[in-house]
């Protein structure tokens, strides 16, 4: 069985169907890219996994269990995280803080043992520590550890996002374009720690992006949508030579 099953979603706003009888598996270990001209649904594929919206139609199976009508924080517990297109920190925050808070639903001291600094509150709060900032060296962040997240360079800015993304243990990891507003170096950096990731943490990973030569390096499959519907699917090399798909990046019939 797939580690994610997708069987003809769809999702209906006011008769506008931005998602269309999506077909979708990945199987674990896996890194897959989920590539479209713009507004082709791929944000929409990622909020319908996710719970920011309820399928009108089609299933979800996630490690053998139906969530297609679960809310978002139950999908988070079941294993899937996400990055976003735009930058979610909380900015007001420092970097080790902004990991902290995605460990959240994993400590189990009371309120009252929080108030009182209770000992196990205190043995918590010291794992939470030491956890927060082994994620933050993996991705050379733990020198930034105690200054806010705001005042990261812009590609430091997106590794800490997704270090947030993995302090909640996933299964499944989705990249929302990863690599917007990257420069070309950074844009290097980040396919290097996606490699980390996927061996690692020995992760699932469902990537949207538009950087073609990110895709076309890292990725095993690619599944391309168009109009919300499925046109291809194959390794990046078929996809390369694919008609349908150039046809509709240059936007033709």
């Amino acid at each position: 069985m797939a580690l994610l099953e997708v069987h003809k979603m769809s999702v209906n706003f006011g008769g506008i169907k931005p998602v269309s009888e999506l077909d979708l598996q990945i199987e674990e270990g896996e890194l897959i890219g989920l590539i479209g001209p713009n507004g082709a649904g791929k944000t929409t594929v990622f909020n319908l996994l996710t719970g920011v919206y309820t399928p009108t139609e089609g299933s979800i199976t996630f490690n053998g269990e139906r969530i297609d009508r679960l809310k978002t924080h139950q999908i988070v517990k079941k294993g899937i995280t996400r990055t976003f297109q735009n930058i979610r920190l909380f900015k007001q925050m420092t970097v080790i803080d902004n990991v902290k808070v995605a460990f959240n639903n994993r400590l189990k001291y009371s309120p009252l043992e929080g108030i009182l600094h209770l000992p196990r509150y205190k043995k918590e709060e010291a794992w939470l520590e030491e956890e927060a900032m082994k994620l933050l060296k993996i991705f050379e962040l733990d020198k930034y550890a105690y200054e806010l997240s705001m005042n990261l360079p812009y590609g430091k800015q997106r590794k800490l996002e997704i270090a947030r993304a993995l302090a909640g243990s996933p299964k499944l990891l989705l990249l929302d374009e990863p690599a917007a507003g990257m420069n070309p170096n950074e844009t290097n950096e980040l396919m290097q720690t996606i490699k980390l990731i996927r061996d690692q943490f020995n992760m699932t990973i469902l990537l949207i992006e538009h950087d073609m030569n990110l895709v076309m390096s890292i990725c095993e499959r690619l599944v391309v949508i168009d109009y919300g519907m499925v046109i291809a699917r194959g390794t990046p090399s078929e996809i390369q030579n694919n008609e349908k798909v150039i046809g509709a990046y240059l936007g033709q019939a």
